[in-house]
């Protein structure tokens, strides 16, 4: 829930929206990024309606140009977008709003709607190695069982023998941590982390499910944090 309605300069909400250059369809085109990693997402479009429904309710709501209605991002899905923030170009006809992405943002089931590339390489592109691509190459394992895979075997094996290697290798960490071994850790905190993923691709739990638990942690510690502050400060403390 966004609490913050108001623009660096004072602008209400109302005031801010008003700066906005719409097109003549009423429509002003967003660009959505996650907020943790800075990928982007996917581009939606909003009318005036969507943009105070975002801001209100601190979830992406867009204008549907093929069903002529408004729309919740995630509404069938459960795939929500928490707002961050937002953010209007210097020429105000364009949006960028971060995210945390529940899901998948693409209705094709990819992370991001940008997964065809046209030219460039592929570090350009943005499509460096990730916990979400490693989970993706971990669901397609699992999906499509090839031949001579380790991580389609262990998954095969059954969750027993994936959660055994979880805690053979959460004890390597602590081996490698124990002998200062900087280069151990990293090898074996490499394959804590693998075989983690695989944990959660058994149980189909995208990564950012994770991360999203931990900002709600992160959040309320610091509202705690706030309340305790208010309290010290407050009469009889």
């Amino acid at each position: 829930m966004i609490e913050r309605l108001e623009s660096d300069d004072g602008e209400s909400l109302e005031g801010w929206i008003d700066t906005l250059k719409f097109g003549a369809d009423g429509l002003i085109p967003a660009v959505i990024q996650e907020s943790v990693t800075g990928q982007v997402l996917m581009v939606g479009y909003m009318n005036r309606q969507s943009i105070e429904m975002t801001l209100r309710e601190g979830r992406t709501c867009f204008w549907s140009r093929s069903r002529q209605r408004l729309w919740t991002k995630g509404e069938t899905s459960g795939h929500f977008q928490k707002v961050r923030a937002v953010f209007c170009d210097c020429d105000r006809d364009c949006l960028l709003i971060e995210v945390d992405q529940t899901g998948e943002a693409c209705h094709l089931g990819r992370k991001s709607c940008f997964f065809t590339q046209l030219w460039g390489s592929a570090d350009a592109a943005g499509t460096g190695f990730s916990l979400d691509k490693l989970y993706e190459t971990v669901e397609d394992r699992k999906a499509s069982q090839p031949e001579g895979s380790y991580t389609a075997k262990l998954i095969r094996s059954g969750q027993d023998r994936v959660l055994k290697k979880v805690a053979e290798e959460a004890g390597e960490v602590m081996l490698a941590s124990k002998n200062d071994d900087r280069e151990e850790i990293i090898r074996e905190m490499a394959d804590l982390w693998f075989h983690s993923i695989v944990v959660l691709a058994y149980h189909d739990i995208p990564p950012q499910a994770i991360l999203d638990e931990l900002a709600d942690r992160h959040s309320n510690a610091r509202k705690a944090e706030s309340l305790c502050t208010e309290r010290k400060e407050g009469p009889g403390y």
